[in-house]
């Protein structure tokens, strides 16, 4: 199963590797799933890390130097897809683009515009519905 992990469940999973975000992580790269990132979740989680955890990057560039080796990082269309219209923000459209065009089958995320968005395919689950 083809798994795109989202920006929020990779800072939660590169700040506590104990939590069900890293749990979730490790699922979705470990066979038979294959991880998925898109540089659209690379630029937010340097943005974010950069804005509010400033004395965490090098925790961030620790965490992504491994990730990156289990993770395929896959790229998005410039063409804009019907289904982006059902993401609230913006933003998370070209995430969304990305794993349609890249046959994703799942996203795990927290993001409630993903959350609440009502797409079926890929299927939207959080980090604990991905682990149950």
């Amino acid at each position: 199963m083809r798994v795109l992990v989202d920006s929020n469940i990779l800072i939660s999973a590169a700040l506590n590797a104990k939590g069900t975000p890293y749990k979730a992580f490790l699922k979705a790269v470990t066979y038979p799933n294959k991880g998925v990132i898109c540089s659209q979740n690379l630029e937010e989680l340097r943005k974010i890390f950069y804005k509010k955890f400033p004395n965490k990057i090098g925790l961030l560039e620790q965490f992504l130097s491994i990730a990156l080796l289990a993770m395929e990082v896959i790229p998005i269309p410039c063409d804009a897809m019907d289904e982006e219209s059902l993401v609230r923000d913006k933003a998370d459209r070209p995430i969304l683009r990305a794993a349609i065009a890249e046959n994703v089958d799942v996203i795990i995320t927290g993001d409630k515009d993903f959350l609440e968005s009502g797409i079926r395919k890929p299927k939207i689950m959080t980090a604990s519905e991905f682990l149950n």
